[in-house]
């Protein structure tokens, strides 16, 4: 068991953490062959031991942002706040930055659109038709904003092909979303978690000032979001939606979370959801490679997927999109 714990934050570390966030990367893999503390971490529930989550849950209790011999001091001082935090709090990374990767299939999306999102959290990825997006792309930059005008939220993202930039921002009908623990954006205590969750590096400064302004905006209108498991809720919250706007179900960085056995069953949900609730339904997917064998058959040989997801719509992969939301890419989908 203690393998597999370290298997997990050596991966974090060599693959997600290299080159973003240096402190983590050297937490994640120091952890990685430290017997005690990963005889500590051991106990906790399979979800818990996510290194997002110790990694949070550590800052949320005062650890130093120091290298990792420091910081391990620390962790085994005060390893008992630290596991009731991680007990307490869900790992539920909200980055809105993730719209500027969502806007360019839903803008292609025909009519009006609902959208309901599953591990939505606080609903931030929710409002893509409420941030303004600088897309950067070879030749050109595009700009795109909200149909009020510009946003207090702008997000950056790099285009490999200006054909892919979205060709108008959608029109939002419905909102909803499914959590298991529902974020309030007026909250302060669970925005700064929130905070927290993001990762320590000159590369994410920026994530924490767009974080608070995004969760302003969605604080002046919140979407409904239902608590519950989305392998439980998705069929009814779905057949909710307005008839006179296309259905988008959509998520990022969630399917991770569950076993393989659940995620199967999450693509059957969506594959007999058209039939169910009778109407058409897109489904919209960024998530890690290594979710699906379906979709991990569908990424070229070679590709680099690292801090990316793979976009998928209707479990058909057309681009690498940043985890983070900065880069966009089709070319390696190209048929």
């Amino acid at each position: 068991m203690e393998q597999s714990i370290a298997a997990v934050y050596d991966d974090f570390g060599r693959r997600w953490a290299h080159d973003t966030s240096p402190l983590y990367e050297d937490w994640a893999t120091g952890i990685a062959g430290d017997p005690e503390v990963l005889e500590i971490l051991h106990p906790l529930p399979r979800a818990k031991q996510q290194p997002n989550l110790i990694f949070a849950a550590a800052r949320w209790e005062g650890a130093p942002l120091a290298p990792y011999e420091t910081w391990r001091t620390w962790l085994l001082q005060h390893r008992e706040r630290v596991l009731a935090t991680a007990l307490a709090r869900t790992t539920q990374t909200n980055e809105p930055g993730r719209c500027a990767t969502l806007l360019p299939v839903l803008s292609r999306v025909e009519g009006p659109v609902a959208l309901l999102e599953v591990g939505t959290a606080a609903g931030l990825c929710l409002y893509p038709d409420r941030y303004s997006v600088d897309y950067s792309a070879p030749g050109a930059d595009i700009r795109v904003d909200p149909d009020a005008g510009a946003s207090t939220v702008t997000l950056a993202c790099a285009l490999d092909d200006a054909a892919s930039a979205p060709v108008r921002m959608p029109e939002v009908l419905w909102r909803r979303g499914i959590d298991l623990n529902p974020i309030d954006a007026s909250d302060p205590d669970q925005i700064g978690w929130l905070e927290t969750l993001i990762w320590p590096g000159s590369a994410h400064d920026a994530r924490v000032s767009r974080l608070r302004a995004a969760a302003a905006i969605v604080a002046e209108d919140p979407p409904e979001i239902v608590r519950g498991d989305l392998l439980e809720r998705l069929a009814d919250v779905a057949a909710d939606a307005p008839r006179d706007a296309t259905l988008v179900i959509f998520h990022s960085a969630v399917l991770l979370y569950l076993d393989d056995g659940q995620r199967r069953r999450f693509a059957d949900l969506i594959a007999a959801l058209p039939r169910e609730i009778g109407r058409t339904v897109v489904w919209l997917s960024n998530e890690t490679k290594g979710t699906l064998p379906e979709i991990d058959a569908q990424v070229p040989s070679g590709a680099d997927s690292s801090h990316r997801f793979v976009q998928t719509v209707d479990g058909r992969a057309v681009a690498f999109a940043g985890q983070h939301g900065a880069l966009y890419e089709v070319t390696p989908f190209r048929r």
